[in-house]
């Protein structure tokens, strides 16, 4: 009889305590501290993919910004009276494709001769030029390769107090 109201105890205990009694008696987290750990495992993980959206986010509007400042720049430049001309203003490059993005311009020549020697004159004033052949027959020495319109509107201004460069000197965007 000792035995069968031992058992009959163990049975109601384990019937109306549940696994989480047992799993106490065990030394095993209950179901509250399991779904606790499940609740802050999906919280990190939003967290993990919030920040890499804001990541995202800030890239695309540092691109943004940037794209919007170099057409303001070349706007800038346009109604300040200096002159932008991209390749196909020109009937395109005659030659390879063109490294850099940006290039001043201080002359173009019908006369590859003329090129040359406009192309000494910088060389010689420590501004290495290059000569681009159009296809509509031009040559133009072009000096200053970059690709950032700030910078290249900013070697203009310090381009154009050199002898060398005549006022009428102007930016080739290459796009």
């Amino acid at each position: 009889m000792k035995k069968s109201v031992l058992v009959a105890l163990a049975v109601s205990a384990i019937i109306l305590s549940g696994c989480d009694f047992l799993r106490t008696i065990a030394g095993r987290p209950t179901a509250k501290k399991v779904e606790a750990v499940r609740l802050e495992r999906i919280r990190q993980e939003e967290a993990r993919h919030q920040a890499r959206l804001d990541s995202m986010k800030r890239i695309q509007q540092h691109l943004a910004d940037s794209l919007a400042l170099e057409q303001y720049l070349l706007d800038s430049l346009t109604q300040s009276k200096g002159t932008v001309m991209t390749p196909a203003n020109l009937g395109g490059i005659g030659v390879a494709n063109l490294e850099y993005n940006y290039y001043i311009v201080v002359g173009a020549f019908r006369d590859p001769a003329n090129a040359k020697r406009k192309k000494t004159q910088c060389d010689n004033a420590g501004y290495p030029a290059l000569i681009i052949a159009f296809r509509n027959g031009l040559n133009a020495v072009a000096l200053c390769p970059s690709n950032s319109i700030a910078e290249t509107i900013k070697n203009l201004k310090a381009v154009k107090g050199q002898s060398f460069c005549p006022q009428d000197g102007w930016i080739l965007v290459n796009q």
